[in-house]
């Protein structure tokens, strides 16, 4: 047995109690005070140099090698999502409304497995292990802020791994693909002014709900009919608000939704077609409108490199037959994609299903998921640090 997977094996009993309760306490981005708390303390325990409230709540633990060398990063999301817990289980969430519902606990809990393997090991590794803690990936966004007080330098960062917990996957198998792995989770608003007034007598009024109907149905014809279908696109209208009352016309109705893209060209296009499509459908109907659009987070695009490089770690923990290539890459955002623009990088896909045709639903009150396979994703990012070390 490695020693990788036998300190994996030592630390797994800790682990698990450290994601179940960080499930127990979930908490908003920026808002992880109890979940940085509990990082620092098991940082400290080991006698890892710790960073405290980095972009607010970031925790940064430097492990330094014996031998001098490059800094590989690790990077776990710390925060929870306004869902209502419904899962069965003993660790249920205490804090009303939050949950975490799509494995950060898990995450914050597999690169503290990680400091406990690789800090026994450190006698052994040519340079350093930056473990960042990163507040906020679910909303607003906490790596930009974390790379903008400095996170990558002293000592400076020559490349960074991260790896998700998934549903989709069978557990005991890792998937990662080079090039676009998630895409760019841009945000619009759209706000139809028309001209209220009574149901009964529609003519004298501006219905800004039929024509916000014609936007969201025309919306789907820049992806069916303007794109090339060779380059994925999705336009989702999340949210419509309009109205008070059965039998009167408002004034305005409100639209909002996302964009997914990987093409920053295409990223960049799209907006500008989406008000071109709004202005023509308003102005038609005597109607106005306000556009707004959002940029988040740039796609996640992995290194060629760093992908290969790996893959072959990642056999030497869960055995080639469980290390696959994604078939196609996710239209879900990821703020990794901010260290991944930076510095070489590589995200990994580590599956948590019992099987395939009974996938854990993310972002769903009945997420549940069995904490052992957190012994995978510290073992994994265990050894892809030495291995890039060596």
């Amino acid at each position: 047995m490695s020693e990788v997977k036998r300190l994996g094996e030592k630390y797994l009993q800790h682990m698990i109690n450290l994601r179940e309760t960080i499930h127990m306490y979930p908490e908003d981005g920026f808002s992880e005070f109890t979940t940085s708390k509990i990082i620092i303390e098991e940082l400290e325990k080991l006698g890892i140099k710790v960073q405290k409230n980095v972009a607010k709540t970031g925790v940064v633990g430097l492990i330094e090698g014996k031998y001098p060398g490059k800094t590989v990063l690790l990077r776990a999301d710390m925060d929870a999502l306004k869902i209502q817990e419904q899962a069965d289980v003993e660790y249920k969430s205490k804090i009303d409304g939050m949950m975490h519902a799509c494995g950060h606990d898990g995450h914050v809990a597999g690169l503290l497995g990680a400091a406990m393997i690789l800090n026994e090991l450190k006698d052994n590794l040519h340079g350093n292990v930056k473990l960042v803690f990163q507040p906020a990936e679910e909303r607003d966004g906490g790596a930009l802020p974390m790379i903008e007080e400095g996170v990558l330098e002293n000592p400076k960062v020559d490349a960074a791994f991260a790896a998700h917990l998934w549903g989709y996957l069978n557990e005991g198998e890792v998937h990662l693909k080079e090039g676009p792995m998630m895409a760019s989770p841009d945000i619009f608003n759209i706000k139809v002014i028309g001209k209220g007034g009574h149901g009964a007598v529609p003519q004298e009024s501006i219905d800004p709900i039929v024509i916000t109907c014609q936007i969201v149905n025309s919306l789907q014809t820049i992806v069916s009919r303007k794109i090339n279908p060779l380059d994925p696109v999705v336009i989702t209208c999340g949210r419509i608000q309009g109205g008070d009352c059965h039998n009167v016309i408002p004034n305005e109705v409100e639209l909002e939704g996302t964009i997914r893209t990987f093409n920053e060209e295409t990223r960049n296009w799209v907006p500008k077609v989406m008000e071109d499509l709004i202005r023509g459908i308003t102005t038609s109907q005597g109607a106005a409108y306000e556009f707004k659009y959002e940029p988040k987070y740039p796609a996640l695009i992995n290194d060629k490199d760093m992908t290969s490089f790996a893959k072959e770690s990642l056999k030497k923990v869960v055995g080639e037959e469980n290390v696959f290539d994604l078939k196609e890459p996710n239209m879900g955002g990821e703020d990794f994609a901010y260290f991944a623009q930076k510095v070489p990088s590589a995200f990994i896909f580590v599956g948590i299903a019992n099987n395939k045709s009974e996938p854990v639903i993310h972002h769903n009150p009945y997420f549940k998921w069995d904490s052992k396979n957190v012994g995978i994703l510290a073992q994994s990012l265990s050894q892809i640090a030495i291995d890039y070390l060596k």
